[in-house]
C-alpha cells in the first residue's frame, strides 16, 4: 500500500507511506481529520479496497430486510437472512427505514456493505466514532473480518486502534511513526491488563459548571496550572481539572505530550514555533487558530531539541 507526498504551501501535510498489510492483519493509523482525508482520497480509486466512510449513507429508503436481501442477490452469496440480522445487531429493526434508524444502528448498516465486500483490503474511516453502546459485538465482527481480509483503520482515537489493531501508527506534524506496543506471548495477558487499564485514562475529565466534558487527549492544546487550579485548554476555552499536573503529565506522556515549564503541559501536535525572546527566554507558539503561546523553561529547551530530533 503506496501513499504519495502531498505538500500544502510547501508545507508537508502527508510523507511518502509505504506499507505492507500482511493476511489477518489490522494496522491502524492515528491521525487528524485532514490527513485522514488525504489517505481515503489516494484509496478511492484503487479496486483492491473498499472504503468504510464515518457517516456515509446507506440506501436511506430500504428497510433493514430490504437491504440485506438486496445485497444477498447481488452479490449472489448464500447467507440466511434471520442470522445476518442477528449477527449485526439488527434483529429488532428489520422493519425499520434506514433513515430513521440510530446513529448506532446505522453505523451496523454500513458494516454490512463491508461484509458483502469482494474487496480483499477494507479500509476503515472512524468505524466506533457512532456508536452509543457497547463496542464489544461490533469489535468481534471487525474481529471476524480481519481473518478473510487485511484491514486498514483511521482514526483521531487511540483507544479505538487500540481495541481492532495489532499495529498502530501516529501520522501528525512530526512524520510518520510507529507506536510501541508490546506483543510478544509471554506478556500476551499482562498487555491484556495494561491496555484494559489504558483504556480507562484514554478521556482527560474536566468540569464546567457542574458539567462533567470528556475529552480526547489530541484535542486538547495544553495544560496549565494556574492560583491552584488546572486548567486544560481546547480550543481556546479552558476547563477545570481535578488531576494534578503531575499526574496528567503521567498520563498523557504516551500521546506526544511535553512538560515545558513547571506550570504548562503541551500538546507537540500543535507546536508550531520554538520562540527565542532573550538568551535564557523561550515560547513555543501552537497552531490552535487561538494564536496561542506557551513559556517554554531554559531547562527543558535541550530537551524539547533531543525529542524533536533538531
Amino acid at each position: 500500500m503506496l501513499f504519495q507526498p502531498i505538500y500544502d504551501d510547501g508545507k508537508l501535510l502527508l510523507p511518502k507511506i509505504e506499507l505492507n498489510i500482511h493476511s489477518n492483519q489490522s494496522i491502524g493509523i492515528i491521525t487528524d481529520l485532514k490527513r485522514k482525508q488525504l489517505l481515503m482520497n489516494q484509496l478511492g480509486n484503487r479496486l483492491q479496497y473498499y472504503l468504510f466512510r464515518a457517516g456515509q449513507n446507506e440506501y436511506m429508503r430500504l428497510t433493514v430486510e430490504e437491504l440485506i436481501t438486496f445485497l444477498i442477490h447481488v452479490t449472489e452469496r448464500n447467507d440466511r437472512l434471520p442470522l445476518l440480522m442477528d449477527y449485526f445487531a439488527l434483529k429488532e429493526e428489520w422493519k425499520v427505514k434506514i433513515k430513521d434508524l440510530s446513529p448506532s444502528k446505522r453505523v451496523y448498516v454500513t458494516l454490512l456493505r463491508v461484509f458483502f465486500a469482494y474487496q480483499p483490503i477494507l479500509v476503515l474511516e472512524e468505524p466506533y466514532f457512532y456508536l452509543e453502546e457497547d463496542r464489544r459485538h461490533f469489535k468481534r465482527i471487525l474481529d471476524d473480518l480481519s481473518k478473510e481480509k487485511q484491514i486498514l483503520m483511521l482514526t483521531s482515537n487511540l483507544e479505538d486502534a487500540m481495541i481492532s489493531c495489532d499495529v498502530i501508527y501516529r501520522l501528525n506534524e512530526l512524520g510518520f511513526h510507529p507506536l510501541d506496543i508490546r506483543d510478544s506471548e509471554e506478556d500476551k495477558q499482562e498487555v491484556k491488563e495494561q491496555d484494559r487499564a489504558n483504556i480507562t485514562l484514554q478521556k482527560i475529565y474536566t468540569k464546567r459548571n457542574d458539567k462533567v466534558i470528556l475529552f480526547d487527549p489530541p484535542e486538547v492544546d495544553y495544560i496549565e496550572s494556574l492560583e491552584g487550579s488546572i486548567l486544560v485548554y481546547v480550543g481556546g476555552e479552558n476547563y477545570v481539572c481535578a488531576l494534578t499536573l503531575t499526574e496528567l503529565e503521567q498520563r498523557l506522556l504516551n500521546f506526544g505530550f511535553f512538560r515545558c515549564h513547571r506550570s504548562y503541559i503541551v500538546n507537540l501536535q500543535k507546536v508550531r514555533e520554538i520562540i527565542t525572546w532573550t538568551k535564557n527566554s523561550y515560547s513555543l507558539r501552537l497552531s490552535t487558530g487561538k494564536d496561542a503561546v506557551v513559556p517554554l523553561s531554559r531547562a527543558k529547551l535541550q530537551e524539547l531539541k533531543a525529542l524533536l530530533n533538531i
